[in-house]
C-alpha cells in the first residue's frame, strides 16, 4: 500500500460538492471537530466576530438547529441542548449558585432532582428549603440569600400543578429566579416563560423525543442567561452526539400530534379509574375533582393537561406487585413519555432513594402507580387495567 494511497483515503471525502440542491432535512454533522483555512479564521469565530463551529462540545451545527427549534415553540431567546435532563438541570443550577446562597424548592421534584438539590449542593455549602407552593405560608421561607426558586409545570409523580404566576411574581418580588422543569408538560400544554418564569428544563428523553431512543436534555432562556449556563456546561461536558440531536429535531415535528393523542387517553384513563372501586384516588390536573384543574384550565394550552397520571390502590403493600407484575401488553418500565403505554411504581424507581419519611411527605406510597398514557386504542388500554385491578 503506498503513501499516495493513504493519503487520498485519509484526506478525500470530507467534503460536500457544490451543489445547486440542498438537502431537505437537515444533515448529520458527525464531526467532532471543525477545520479552519487560517489562524484568522479561527479567531474570528472564538471571539465570536464571525459564524462557525470549533468543537462539538461547545456546539455543532445539528445542535444549532435544535436549539432553534426549542426556543421558538417555548418562545423563548435563546436555548442549550445537553446530554440528558439531569445534565441541562445541573448546569443551571451551579451556574447561578455560590456558596452560602439558598434555593427554595418545591417538596415534590424528580427523585434525582431532589437528591442533587438536597444532598449534592450541600457540598457547596448551598442551603436548599423544600415547600409546599400550594400553602399560602410558604413566602416566609425567603431568605436574604434565596436566589433560585425550583419547581415541575405538572409534579412528578402527585401530577400537581401551582400557579406559577404568582410563584414567579413573588421570586421576583425577593430579587430570586424561578426556575421549572417543564418535561411533563412540553411547551404544547405550557409555556412557562409566558407566565414569568425565567428558565425553563426539559429532558428530552422524553415527550420531546417521545419514542424511547434518545437521552437529552434542553434549558430554554434569554440570551444573557443561556450565555451564562453555556459556559458552565460546556465545561462540564454534558454534550448530546448529533446524532441524538437530529433524533430529536426529528421528533419534534410530531410533538403537536403526540401531545393532544397522549392527553386525550389520559384524561380517558384517568375518568375510568376515578369510577374504578380498586382505586384509592387518580391524580391527574384534567379532572375536574383535582385540586390542580383551576391553576391547570388557567395556564395550559388547548384544553390539554398531559399524557402522565398516578393511582393510588386500595388493597395491601403488595398491591402495587400484582398489579405490575399481571400486565401483559402494558410494561413496567423505569421512564416515561414513550409511544407505548407503560407503568412504574415511584418508591422503588424514580424515588427509591428517598427516606421512607421523604415518600411520606412527598405523598408516595407503595400502592402509587404511575402511567405513561401511550397513543394506543384507548379501549385497550381500559379492558387490560380493568382485568388486572380484578386481581388485587
Amino acid at each position: 500500500m503506498n503513501q499516495n494511497f493513504k493519503t487520498m483515503v485519509t484526506r478525500l471525502g470530507s467534503h460536500n460538492p457544490t451543489s445547486l440542491s440542498v438537502p431537505e432535512n437537515i444533515p448529520i454533522t458527525m464531526s467532532s471537530v471543525f477545520a479552519f483555512d487560517d489562524v484568522e479564521s479561527l479567531n474570528k469565530v472564538y471571539n465570536g466576530d464571525a459564524e462557525g463551529f470549533i468543537y462539538s462540545r461547545m456546539t455543532n451545527p445539528v445542535h444549532e438547529a435544535l436549539k432553534e427549534v426549542m426556543f421558538s415553540i417555548d418562545e423563548g431567546e435563546d436555548a442549550l441542548v445537553f446530554s440528558s435532563g439531569m445534565a441541562a438541570i445541573t448546569s443551571t443550577l451551579i451556574t447561578h449558585l455560590h456558596s452560602g446562597d439558598h434555593v427554595l424548592a418545591s417538596h415534590v421534584l424528580y427523585g434525582e432532582t431532589y437528591e442533587f438539590l438536597k444532598y449534592q449542593l450541600k457540598k457547596f455549602n448551598i442551603d436548599v428549603t423544600f415547600v409546599d407552593f400550594s400553602n399560602d405560608n410558604w413566602e416566609q421561607y425567603f431568605t436574604p440569600k434565596t436566589k433560585l426558586v425550583y419547581t415541575e409545570t405538572i409534579s412528578n409523580p402527585m401530577m400537581a400543578v401551582d400557579n406559577l404566576t404568582e410563584i414567579a411574581n413573588i421570586a421576583h418580588d425577593y430579587h430570586a429566579k424561578l426556575v421549572v422543569d417543564n418535561t411533563f408538560a412540553t411547551p404544547i400544554v405550557c409555556q412557562p416563560l409566558n407566565l414569568g418564569a425565567d428558565i425553563v428544563v426539559y429532558s428530552a428523553t422524553k415527550y420531546l423525543c417521545g419514542h424511547g431512543d434518545v437521552t437529552g436534555g434542553i434549558v430554554v432562556s434569554n440570551k444573557e442567561t443561556i450565555s451564562a449556563i453555556d459556559k458552565v456546561g460546556t465545561l462540564y461536558g454534558g454534550c448530546i452526539s448529533p446524532f441524538d440531536a437530529w433524533i430529536l429535531i426529528r421528533s419534534l415535528k410530531t410533538l403537536e400530534l403526540r401531545m393532544r393523542e397522549h392527553s386525550n387517553n389520559a384524561l380517558k384513563l384517568a375518568d375510568f379509574f376515578e369510577g374504578h372501586p380498586k382505586i384509592n384516588k387518580v391524580y391527574y390536573p384534567g379532572l375536574q375533582s383535582s385540586p390542580s384543574f383551576n391553576p391547570a384550565s388557567s395556564f395550559f394550552n388547548n384544553e390539554l393537561y398531559g399524557g402522565m397520571l398516578s393511582v393510588d390502590l386500595k388493597g395491601n403493600d403488595e398491591s402495587y406487585r400484582t398489579f405490575i407484575d399481571n400486565l401483559e401488553g402494558i410494561k413496567f418500565v423505569p421512564s416515561l413519555a414513550d409511544v407505548k403505554t407503560s407503568v412504574c411504581s415511584p418508591a422503588i424507581t424514580s424515588h427509591r432513594n428517598l427516606s421512607d419519611n421523604e415518600l411520606k411527605q412527598a405523598g408516595i406510597s407503595k400502592g402509587l402507580i404511575r402511567i405513561s398514557t401511550g397513543l394506543e386504542n384507548i379501549d385497550d388500554l381500559i379492558s387490560e387495567f380493568d382485568k388486572v385491578l380484578n386481581l388485587i
